[in-house]
């Protein structure tokens, strides 16, 4: 069974704003950086989550890399305590994906499904989500692969240096909350 998924509207009004806070160094809700991930807590009602952005980036178009206009591209996990939301896996590839096509996670061996909905891509399920903060904490890297409205492919690289203490300092944070 599909388990739905909802990003609350303080989460959304954040993410719209987080390439600005993450490029800040005076940022308010920034709390900590763990090598290639970033840590962030906001308040009433408190959400915290890491992020990290792609260290690199491959466009293709019939074969051919290309290059492309996109917004922000970015591997969050959340957690929202009042929400029972622990370790949410999400991707933001910065363009609408098309309809009807799935995001592919892979990370070592590992592979995983992501369905998405607008420039947004989930797991399937809290159960896939654990599968995948499992493996996240085991591989070096995570390999994202997405489909545009335009027929774009496109392969962000995510390094996983610093994300599993970025991922325990977000956990703490939001605990007993």
């Amino acid at each position: 069974m599909k388990y739905t998924r909802a990003i609350t509207f303080g989460t959304l009004a954040v993410a719209a704003f987080l390439p600005f806070v993450v490029n800040a160094q005076d940022s308010t809700n920034r709390v900590d950086a763990k090598t290639d991930w970033s840590v962030f807590v906001e308040n009433d009602p408190t959400e915290c989550w890491i992020v990290s952005a792609p260290k690199s980036v491959v466009n293709t178009k019939n074969g051919k890399v290309v290059a492309v206009n996109r917004g922000d591209t970015l591997l969050f996990v959340s957690f929202r305590p009042k929400s029972n939301v622990k370790g949410e896996v999400s991707f933001t590839g910065g363009y609408p994906f098309k309809e009807g096509t799935t995001v592919n996670l892979t990370i070592g061996a590992a592979s995983f499904e992501l369905f998405v909905d607008g420039e947004w891509a989930w797991p399937a399920s809290e159960g896939e989500d654990v599968k995948i903060l499992t493996a996240m904490k085991r591989g070096a890297s995570a390999v994202v692969t997405g489909l545009s409205s335009r027929d774009t492919t496109t392969e962000d690289t995510f390094s996983l240096l610093g994300f599993t203490a970025a991922l325990e300092e977000a956990e703490r944070r939001c605990a007993g909350q």
